[in-house]
């Protein structure tokens, strides 16, 4: 039986024709202080956590969102992604900059109804957070055109509408931080991405809603729910 051919998902360059391959999708929980409280817990007592989303989840390029099955609570969490050109385990804070290779807005869409459901019977949230597209993010920028990405301005809109503001600043471990404590959990490698967590004011999409996500610096995000 002939094998079948498996498309390695891609992320777009900003300004190139090339397109970055990506290896896997890890995700930081609770990275801002607000949205650790409107979630209901204490960001004073907890270390990053971290879930994934499959490579194949990536929706890019401003597609379109299909609403998902299994779900009437669709959420927005923007995001700031970061895409590593290198890799290793136990990486030091201080050398961890060094291993990015650009960043991205994303958008960590989430069937909020199942999460809680999970959360209350004490299961895995795979299926909240890691079905089909669930992972929009847009084009990459350099690193070294952007430099680091450790504060500016981010936004999440609605049809218009300002429903998350906040700064990178604000998040509670900082990307450095991130990838060491993550290094010492897992080798990280190229073609990795960290989606690294979403400030307060999350809420719920409908069809034929438009979400964008404006982090300063980079290309805005553009993602319809259809």
């Amino acid at each position: 039986m002939k094998l079948p051919v498996v498309m390695q998902a891609t992320l777009p360059i900003h300004d190139s024709a090339d397109r970055f391959p990506v290896r896997r999708i890890f995700c930081v929980g609770r990275n801002y202080a607000d949205h650790a409280r409107e979630m209901g817990h204490d960001p004073d007592r907890e270390p990053p956590f971290f879930f994934t989303k499959p490579a194949d989840a990536v929706l890019t390029d401003d597609d379109d969102l299909p609403y998902p099955p299994a779900s009437s609570d669709l959420h927005y969490e923007a995001e700031l992604v970061v895409a590593l050109g290198a890799g290793g385990t136990e990486i030091a804070p201080q050398d961890a900059t060094a291993m990015i290779w650009g960043y991205a807005a994303g958008n960590d869409f989430t069937r909020r109804d199942l999460q809680a459901q999970a959360k209350k019977m004490g299961r895995p949230w795979d299926m909240a957070k890691g079905f089909d597209l669930s992972a929009a993010i847009g084009p990459l920028h350099p690193a070294s055109q952007t430099g680091p990405m450790d504060k500016g301005r981010m936004q999440l809109l609605v049809n218009g509408d300002i429903r998350q503001d906040a700064d990178l600043s604000q998040m509670i471990w900082p990307v450095a931080d991130i990838i060491s404590h993550l290094s010492g959990l897992v080798r990280l490698a190229p073609g990795d991405l960290i989606m690294t967590g979403t400030p307060a004011g999350v809420g719920a999409v409908t069809r034929g809603d438009q979400v964008t996500v404006r982090i300063e610096g980079l290309s805005p995000l553009s993602t319809r729910i259809t």
